[in-house]
């Protein structure tokens, strides 16, 4: 069963005047909360702590920087109902700021007849939750919006856009910094511990005090939490999505997005096409068990994030059950060829000589005990905490939209 947005155990927090918040994390979901608090809440005193020497360093800055509209997400979750708040505030913002996006569309396009039924489900999905304009397209269609594209039929999803979020970061903490609020980054969050009503916090710059902490932190929210001390009912498992990049003289094969009908039993949306704001095709991502919660790198390996892993039940129930997609997923990783196959499903011109190699990122995966991914936004909140637990995508583009709902929920024990 799929928490709710909020997992509450309500009671007021201390009314001081000047309310301290502290935010730990700096990426795009933490930022986003600083800026809605103080927006709605002038008065109080916030601060975030990063723990990089820059914002936004992870899964922020390694997307492939899509704004998601919301077709893919169960009617009535949170996910479903902030992605499609949160692109409309981020187009905004984006548009006010001045910040380099593009409403450009992607194509969802089905290659056989065993997807349709699955398709038909995304267009009834993408209905519910409110996105305009989608067209159902059949296949001479399909290419008049993407010539190099094979499929039977399609969803164009005129919403959905492209953004550099690193840059929507640098923006919201001017505006943070603009309004009174601190960003203190080089703040690795070492020690919390109950303080009166609120708590004590030590880190690599120091130490602070907060009436309210919200931990944003994303790979290493379960581990702060747990240092909050929370048990550790959901744990991240960090998963590593590798790209390619297509050569310059190739990119003409895709104009804007295409996808595939993603398996909906994953919140994972298969390898597609992405053309970047700033330029090029990105062709990715696979999605493989990462040996370190910062591995960008196969090589990359931290024995501590590895045994978090593997001591972990719900891990070996995950993987007893899709143990045929991890293998897929691990031989796609260590093979161009295989990569390469499946962009071919989708644009079948494409060769490996296409392809250099592309950047990776890794995806902050929540799961249950039981094996089950956590596929909603997952929200706990106490008496002078609050821990965002699962916010991989779509949360960069619905991170206003969730600092907005943390904000006023805040307001209201205020």
């Amino acid at each position: 069963m799929e928490q709710p947005s909020f997992t509450a155990n309500v009671k007021a927090i201390d009314k001081t005047s000047n309310p301290r918040i502290v935010i730990i994390g700096g990426g795009v979901v933490g930022l986003a909360t600083a800026y809605q608090l103080l927006h709605v809440l002038p008065h109080i005193r916030v601060t975030v702590l990063e723990k990089e020497l820059t914002l936004g360093c992870h899964q922020t800055g390694n997307n492939s920087g899509v704004l998601h509209a919301g077709l893919y997400y169960q009617p009535g979750s949170a996910k479903a109902r902030l992605a499609v708040q949160g692109i409309q505030s981020m187009v905004q913002f984006c548009q006010q700021n001045q910040i380099a996006h593009e409403v450009c569309g992607k194509l969802v396009v089905a290659t056989d007849e065993s997807q349709l039924s699955r398709l038909r489900d995304l267009w009834n999905r993408g209905q519910q939750n409110g996105l305009l304009g989608l067209r159902w397209l059949q296949r001479e269609e399909l290419q008049e919006i993407e010539p190099y594209v094979q499929g039977i039929a399609g969803i164009h999803v005129p919403q959905e856009g492209i953004v550099n979020y690193k840059q929507v970061c640098e923006r919201i903490a001017y505006h943070i910094q603009n309004r009174g609020g601190c960003i203190q980054t080089g703040a690795a969050v070492t020690q919390l511990q109950p303080q009166g009503l609120g708590w004590w916090i030590q880190s690599s710059a120091g130490s602070f005090n907060a009436d309210l902490l919200v931990n944003c932190a994303g790979l290493f929210c379960d581990r702060v939490s747990q240092l909050a001390g929370e048990p550790r009912q959901v744990r991240i498992i960090p998963f590593r999505g590798e790209y390619y990049k297509i050569k310059p003289e190739r990119q003409y094969l895709v104009k804007n997005l295409i996808y595939p009908v993603p398996d909906p039993k994953f919140p994972f949306l298969g390898v597609h096409f992405t053309r970047m704001i700033q330029g090029g095709i990105e062709a990715g991502p696979n999605a493989v068990l990462a040996f370190a919660r910062e591995g960008y790198r196969k090589s990359h390996v931290n024995a501590g994030d590895l045994w978090d892993v593997v001591t972990y039940p719900g891990f070996w129930r995950f993987t007893a059950n899709h143990w045929q997609m991890g293998l897929d997923e691990f031989r796609r990783s260590l093979s161009k060829q295989l990569f390469c196959k499946s962009l071919q499903t989708l644009v079948p011109t494409i060769q490996e000589s296409d392809l250099e190699s592309g950047g990776a990122g890794v995806r902050a995966q929540a799961i249950y005990p039981n094996g089950n991914l956590v596929q909603d936004f997952y929200i706990l909140s106490r008496s002078n905490a609050i821990h965002v637990l699962n916010a991989p995508s779509p949360a960069a583009t619905a991170s206003l939209a969730i600092g907005a709902e943390i904000a006023d929920y805040i307001t209201q024990r205020l």
